[in-house]
């Protein structure tokens, strides 16, 4: 990440520097460190943009990376955290124009075991640490936080020396005749405490400066009282209600949110606030945590186990070091059962579990599987959080005693927890795990890193686990083992003994052979009625949105494409009465349907393929006794939508599940097309039967002979995965080979391949005795994306060599132009 030069009388104006390019700095990971670096790179975080920022060191300050600062920005005092020690100023300043740090809020805010974790996830996803901070800290969390002074009593010697100044002495007396012993710096400022004295009782020991939560909207706050008086006596003025008050105040801690203490004490806010003026009390606003709100659930009691998952729960509460375990269970053999068991010991024994499931539309169901089971440590962590949510759910986890269960999606595997004793990735086949922007991290791969750190098992569960995962766990690599220890782990049947579902193959040419031109087969169709006669439910699944993949001209042959990407757009009708809309997938362009053709003027538009809502249309038309939802919740007989149905709900009351149009799943244009459409398949369909009543699978295709299919059929993921490894190694792609694309995009059609061949010519020199294969450079499959145009050079390594640093190559390309170094990527459009 660039950062543009600020010009030299600004930055004398102002005394701060901001560096020319980050690539030009220190690198993070391995900073250059003397006894005493004179100068730090910070990041700060003003207006909701962090970026990196170079101040000085006094002499009497000892600064380490990960420290959270106090620095002076323009005309405030803001946080900052300390990335990189430096021996010497960036060369365009002169070391005077450079602006000393204030002081240091809090030292070693982040673990050693968490610094490393995000340095290696930088120097292994050649990002800037900027970036992996930007994704692992919550919003705001240096713009609004709140410096605070605590008391440190422990530390107090028993004789306070006599050459204390007394502004020294009055600051610690304040603090001693609180009942937390803490105060905000700007209260005690407002006090008449000055800097200095603070300063001197941190440096003494006798007091310690950390950050406190940010304030981030009003109706978050709330007014709390402390009782400050000297608990010993009672002062001469009190009125005996007064004296009533501060005792039962006292009794109850000292320290009550302004709404408990006034219910508690039976009096108003006027009698407080006389107590406020004679010095007894202090009323001040204060944060209170938010929590995601929920419902009010039963508490449930652990269950009776199978003797597959007896096995499976004894050796994983065996483990007490860091080891990858992989946990292959069919669909419905109860993982999550598992996972709850290997917790509770864990809670017990006062260590945290951090729990990752790849989607938002997870999080509630497992939630509350969790929250019967542990209550109030279980709290949520994703991006569909309001600001202060995420906030408080971070925070919690880097400060609160008590072991926490934290539930999250990607981004959850950096909440800093304490003792963290249990990771578990659930659905780890999952590509939501991978992120597509930088820093272009894999949730596995991290969680991996963190369980070795943090010398704890990683759990990763899955009914189609990842080839990747497959072969590590399966020992079948020919590479050295790298890495943790693996253990593999079965769970071949269903709980309660129950049967996977059948699963019927529907030849969609014999139906059109037959006359039968609708998108649902006449099974299908039988099998619907049937299963709404008796009462139960079932899943439709269709791998697109919308409800056709792409509108012609049926005169001119003309696809009506998106004016900003070089894909077509989507023909939307939400049912047979709304208004018709085309819509991008890609960058969200929408325009209504034209009733001619705009290239020939023809009135004979047709629309091709099929989304979820020409079914729902279909169904609409062929049963319309059926209810149907497009994936949202409520009563409904049936439930028809996309990728979401693969991804570990559980639904008991299904019984039929309908999987239309699967060859669009097997003819993706990556390398692992048929491992995904596998899992996938698996998955929908194993949803299906997991209730009382056994379920059934109908699955139309037009190529019922392709491998994938069979393996569907006798759910047997295993026999598939022998072919798939083969391929890859023949075919040198992950896992047998390491992958790096290059992304690049402009809005300049004629600069993007120039800089791409310019990169090549580049990189045939850098990997110069590096064995590898460069593929490219190539316009990308979907060339315009959002106005931008795109090309990817595509780099292969060999397993077990150090992937060669790619970063350099970031000042080769002009501002214009955007490089993304994605490594072990997925997506290859």
């Amino acid at each position: 990440m660039g950062f543009s030069t600020v010009p030299t009388s600004f930055q004398t104006a102002l005394h701060w520097h901001r560096p020319p390019t980050l690539d030009g700095m220190v690198k993070p990971s391995s900073p250059q460190q003397t006894d005493k670096p004179g100068w730090v790179n910070a990041l700060v975080d003003y207006g909701g943009q962090p970026e990196i920022y170079t101040y000085r060191v006094p002499d009497d300050l000892e600064v380490q990376a990960g420290d959270i600062l106090t620095v002076p920005f323009r005309q405030q005092q803001v946080g900052a955290i300390a990335i990189a020690l430096l021996a010497s100023p960036p060369q365009l300043l002169h070391p005077e124009q450079i602006r000393p740090i204030e002081g240091i809020v809090e030292k070693r805010f982040f673990s050693s075991s968490y610094w490393a974790l995000l340095q290696r996830v930088a120097e292994y996803y050649q990002t800037p640490l900027v970036q992996v901070l930007k994704a692992a800290l919550p919003p705001g969390l240096l713009a609004r936080s709140q410096r605070r002074l605590r008391l440190c009593p422990e530390r107090l010697p028993a004789q306070i020396n006599t050459q204390i100044t007394p502004a020294v002495l009055n600051l610690l007396n304040t603090l001693r005749q609180s009942t937390t012993g803490d105060y905000a710096w700007p209260y005690l400022q407002r006090q008449g405490h000055s800097y200095r004295a603070m300063q001197k009782l941190i440096q003494l020991g006798w007091a310690e400066s950390y950050l406190a939560a940010p304030q981030f909207s009003k109706p978050q706050r709330q007014q709390a009282v402390t009782v400050v008086s000297n608990p010993g006596g009672t002062s001469p003025e009190l009125t005996p209600r007064q004296a009533e008050i501060l005792t039962t105040l006292r009794h109850h801690g000292g320290d009550l949110w302004l709404s408990e203490a006034l219910q508690l004490c039976k009096t108003s806010s006027a009698t407080l606030k006389r107590l406020v003026a004679s010095g007894h009390l202090v009323i001040e606003a204060r944060e209170r945590l938010r929590a995601e709100a929920g419902p009010t659930l039963a508490a449930d009691q652990p269950k009776a186990l199978t003797p597959d998952q007896a096995k499976v729960v004894t050796v994983i509460n065996s483990c007490d070091r860091a080891r990858q375990i992989l946990l292959h269970g069919v669909t419905g053999s109860g993982k999550t059962e598992i996972y709850l068991q290997a917790i509770a010991p864990r809670l017990a024994a006062g260590q945290s579990a951090l729990v990752l499931v790849p989607e938002i539309g997870l999080t509630p169901q497992l939630t509350d599987r969790f929250r019967r089971r542990f209550g109030p440590q279980v709290c949520v962590y994703h991006s569909g959080l309001a600001d202060g949510e995420r906030y408080d759910a971070w925070r919690q986890s880097l400060h609160r005693q008590n072991p926490l269960v934290m539930i999250g999606t990607r981004s959850a595997v950096f909440l800093p927890l304490r003792d963290l004793g249990l990771i578990i990735l659930d659905e780890e086949h999952d590509s939501s795990y991978k992120q597509d922007v930088p820093p272009c991290y894999h949730a596995r791969t991290v969680a991996r890193w963190r369980a070795s750190l943090e010398n704890c098992p990683l759990i990763l569960g899955s009914a189609t686990p990842s080839l990747t995962t497959w072969v590590e766990c399966r020992d079948l690599s020919p590479a050295p083992p790298q890495g943790l220890p693996t253990i593999y782990l079965s769970l071949p049947k269903r709980v309660h003994a129950r049967p996977l579902p059948t699963v019927q193959v529907i030849d969609m040419r014999e139906e059109l052979h037959q006359g039968n031109r609708s998108i649902l087969s006449r099974h299908l169709q039988t099998a619907l009625q049937e299963m709404k006669r008796q009462g139960n439910q079932g899943l439709l699944f269709i791998h697109r949105r919308g409800h056709s993949s792409f509108v012609s001209c049926r005169s001119c042959g003309y696809v009506i494409m998106c004016p900003h990407c070089d894909v077509s757009l989507s023909y939307h009708q939400p049912h047979a009465h709304s208004a018709m809309t085309l819509r991008c997938h890609y960058c969200g362009y929408s325009q209504g349907h034209p009733h001619h053709c705009p290239e020939c003027g023809s009135p004979y538009l047709k629309h091709f393929g099929s989304g979820t809502q020409r079914v729902v249309n279909a169904l609409a038309e062929t049963l319309p006794e059926l209810s149907c939802l497009r994936f949202a919740g409520g009563e409904a007989d049936l439930l028809v939508g996309t990728q979401m149905l693969t991804k570990g709900i559980d639904l008991p009351q299904v019984t039929l599940v309908g999987i239309m149009a699967a060859d669009g799943l097997l003819y993706m244009n990556d390398y692992w097309a048929g491992e995904r459409a596998l899992q996938m398949l698996i998955q929908v369909a194993g949803r299906a039967g997991r209730g009382e009543q056994p379920g059934e699978v109908i699955l139309q295709t037009y190529t019922p002979e392709h491998p994938v299919i069979a393996a569907v059929t006798r759910h047997d993921y295993e026999t598939f995965l022998a072919p798939e490894w083969a391929q890859r190694q023949l075919l040198q792609y992950p896992p047998a080979s390491q992958l790096v694309l290059l992304r690049l995009g402009s809005t300049d059609p004629d600069l993007v391949p120039q800089v791409a061949m310019t990169l090549a010519d580049k990189l045939k020199l850098l990997l110069q005795g590096i064995p590898h294969s460069l593929l490219g450079p190539a316009p990308a499959p979907i060339v315009r994306v959002a106005r931008r145009y795109r090309w990817h050079i595509l780099l292969k390594f060999p397993l077990g060599i150090a992937l060669p640093d790619l970063q350099g190559l970031r000042a080769v390309c002009p501002a214009t132009v955007s490089l993304t170094i994605d490594v072990d990527p997925l997506n290859l459009t």
